[in-house]
């Protein structure tokens, strides 16, 4: 594995490889949305189970509208007020797309704040990222962590972004019925009543 600049890294998702790239918090390791098999070759990489879905990262709400996914109208101004940044709206998806990221019925989408990674996604479109790390480890932050990870399967190589330790993102699940913040992170609540007023009650599962 190599260090890649930017063309080369275009290059490598392009052609089905799965790269690690510097996202808005660490090291990720990304495939083309769009490319089944090499989105399947992520969880490989990192050993990590079929059934953790795959968040996926895009450059605005422009990019959505080509996806088979729910959009509500909170999603929207969510993405409006927030994207890009630490935020992830989870929506309904299509079944099939769904269980490409090893999820049911929803996808979770972040607009990458990292130029870098925006300049990527501006080529590749939206990609499946993962945390470049073994699976249950702690992750990279630098290039240089991600060449001395042992992966379980090859990466094509890691696009220098320089150090990246970001706060988490806020992950908010949005529908036609309303909306529940599923991780606390980066923005707090008060940020996004003050967009979508109080969350909703909570849902009987």
């Amino acid at each position: 594995m190599k260090r890649l600049d930017l063309d080369e890294t275009v290059a490598a998702l392009r052609r089905g490889d799965v790269v690690a790239v510097p996202t808005d918090t660490v090291y990720g390791v990304a495939a083309r949305l769009e490319d089944a098999a090499a989105v399947a070759t992520l969880f490989s990489v990192k050993s990590r189970p079929s059934d953790v879905a795959l968040p996926v990262l895009v450059t605005s709400s422009r990019d959505v509208a080509a996806l088979d996914v729910e959009w509500p109208a909170a999603a929207q101004l969510l993405a409006e007020r927030f994207w890009p940044g630490a935020l992830t709206i989870v929506v309904g998806a299509a079944p099939a797309l769904a269980a490409r990221v090893g999820a049911t019925s929803s996808l979770g989408l972040r607009a990458a704040h990292h130029a870098v990674l925006a300049a990527v996604i501006d080529q590749c479109g939206p990609l499946a990222v993962t945390s470049a790390n073994q699976h249950g480890h702690a992750p990279c932050v630098s290039a240089t962590d991600v060449l001395a990870t042992k992966w379980g399967a090859p990466l094509a190589g890691v696009l220098d972004g320089g150090v990246c330790d970001g706060a988490v993102s806020t992950v908010v699940e949005v529908s036609a019925e309303g909306w529940w913040v599923r991780r606390r992170g980066a923005l707090a609540l008060g940020e996004l009543e003050a967009v979508l007023g109080p969350e909703s009650p909570p849902r009987d599962n």
